[in-house]
C-alpha cells in the first residue's frame, strides 16, 4: 500500500489520520470553532487531522436545499482557516475547471461520491498535483475502484486515497462491507479512509432531504479501523440538530474526543 505525505505527516502509514469538519459551510464561525476544537483533540491525541468542510455540496435532495457558501466566499474561509490554526485543508469539486482554483487552498482535493467516474473532474484534479481523494460510490464495489483511481494516476499523479461509505442496499439504505478495506488496501494498493457518517445517512430518507442514524456512527468507525482503515471521515458541527446540511448523521463537536480517543486506541493495537 503507498503512503501518502501530507505536510509533517504520512496517510496510510503508523498513525490515524482523521478528515473532519462541518459538511456545507455555513460561516466563518462555525468552521472556526469546529476546527480549533477539533485539531486540539486530535493533537492531544496523536491523531493526524485535516479539515474538512464543502464551499458547495452540488449534490442536493432539491432545489430548497442548503448547498454552502459558494466557490470565493468558501476559499476565502478555507483559506483564513488554514493560516490562522495551521491545519491541512479537504474539500471537493464538482466541476473540472474549480481544480485550478482550489489547489491553491486545498491540500486534498476530494471528488465526491456520485462524481467519482467522472473522467474529466479525476484528470482536472489529477494534474493539480495535490492528493486525490475520491470517495467511493455507494453503487460500485470496492474492485470497481481500481479503473477509477488508474485514471488519476495514469495522469500523472500517483497521490491517491480512497473514501468508502457503504453500497446501496435497497432503498434508503446503505450497508457496510469491511472486506472493502482490506481489498482497497490490499488488492488495489491505496490508503483507504472510512467515512462514519455519510454511511449512516438515509438518502431520501425525509422526502426531500436524506435523513440518518447517528447512534451508528462510532460503532462503524471502530469496525472499520478493527478492520484495518487507515483513516476516518466524518463531518461533525457545534450543534447538528441546526445544521443546514446532513444534521441528522453529523456528530455533535462536544461529543467526538470519546469516540476520536477510542478508535486511535484500536487503530495502535491493529497496527
Amino acid at each position: 500500500m503507498k503512503i501518502i505525505k501530507l505536510n509533517d505527516f504520512e496517510i496510510g502509514n503508523d498513525k490515524l489520520t482523521i478528515l473532519a469538519g462541518p459538511c456545507a459551510m455555513e460561516s466563518y464561525e462555525i468552521c472556526y470553532e469546529t476546527a480549533k476544537k477539533l485539531k486540539e483533540i486530535t493533537k492531544k491525541l496523536n491523531i493526524n487531522f485535516v479539515f474538512k468542510t464543502s464551499f458547495d455540496k452540488a449534490n442536493r435532495s432539491s432545489l430548497a436545499s442548503y448547498r454552502g457558501l459558494g466557490l470565493k466566499k468558501g476559499l476565502e474561509i478555507l483559506e483564513s482557516i488554514k493560516k490562522e490554526l495551521d491545519v491541512p485543508i479537504v474539500t471537493d469539486i464538482h466541476e473540472p475547471f474549480q481544480a485550478e482554483i482550489v489547489k491553491e487552498v486545498a491540500d486534498i482535493i476530494q471528488i465526491p461520491a456520485f462524481l467519482c467516474r467522472q473522467t474529466d473532474l479525476l484528470v482536472a484534479a489529477a494534474k493539480t498535483d495535490k492528493i486525490v481523494n475520491i470517495k467511493k460510490g455507494q453503487f460500485l464495489s470496492p474492485y470497481q475502484m481500481k479503473s477509477i483511481a488508474k485514471k488519476v494516476t495514469d495522469s500523472g499523479n500517483d497521490k491517491v486515497i480512497i473514501t468508502d461509505r457503504g453500497t446501496s442496499f435497497g432503498y434508503n439504505n446503505l450497508v457496510v462491507d469491511m472486506r472493502g478495506v482490506e481489498i482497497i488496501q490490499k488488492d488495489l494498493g491505496y490508503p483507504m479512509i472510512f467515512d462514519a457518517t455519510h454511511s449512516v445517512q438515509i438518502p431520501g430518507g425525509h422526502g426531500e432531504s436524506s435523513s440518518g442514524e447517528r447512534r451508528f456512527v462510532p460503532l462503524l468507525a471502530k469496525s472499520a479501523i478493527a478492520a484495518g482503515a487507515k483513516g476516518l471521515f466524518f463531518e461533525i458541527h457545534p450543534d447538528p440538530e441546526s445544521a443546514l446540511c446532513d444534521g441528522d448523521n453529523m456528530l455533535k463537536l462536544d461529543d467526538v474526543e470519546e469516540v476520536f480517543e477510542t478508535c486511535s486506541k484500536i487503530f495502535n493495537v491493529v497496527n
